[in-house]
């Protein structure tokens, strides 16, 4: 069996074919929070919650969200603002964790 070697000009014609497909990757592939928007399917499963509480979470303003017809979508940059206005920071106490024997109390 033989093989076909590329002419410096078939390789250029590949190589110009490969940044065309390289730029349209690129410009699919959405990676700003602002661009990037799910259904409420996708929500309830990225969330783990029920219709109801995602419902809830509308009227109560506790999401933006945009409704298109029936259809309901969010901006992943709306659901990490929801994640990070509701994080709780953690009470940094002195616990002393003891590996010794004698107390296995932690």
């Amino acid at each position: 069996m033989g093989f076909y070697r590329f002419s410096e000009e078939e390789v250029q014609e590949i190589k110009q074919r490969l940044d065309v497909l390289t730029i349209e990757v690129r410009n699919k592939q959405r990676t700003e929070p602002d661009q990037v928007w799910y259904d409420n399917q996708e929500f309830l499963q990225i969330m783990n919650i029920s219709k109801r509480t995602a419902a809830y979470w509308r009227t109560e303003n506790v999401i933006a969200y945009c409704q298109v017809g029936n259809k309901i979508y969010y901006r992943l940059s709306d659901i990490m603002d929801l994640l990070e206005k509701s994080i709780v920071p953690a009470k940094f106490t002195n616990l002393n964790f003891s590996t010794d024997d004698n107390n296995n109390d932690l």
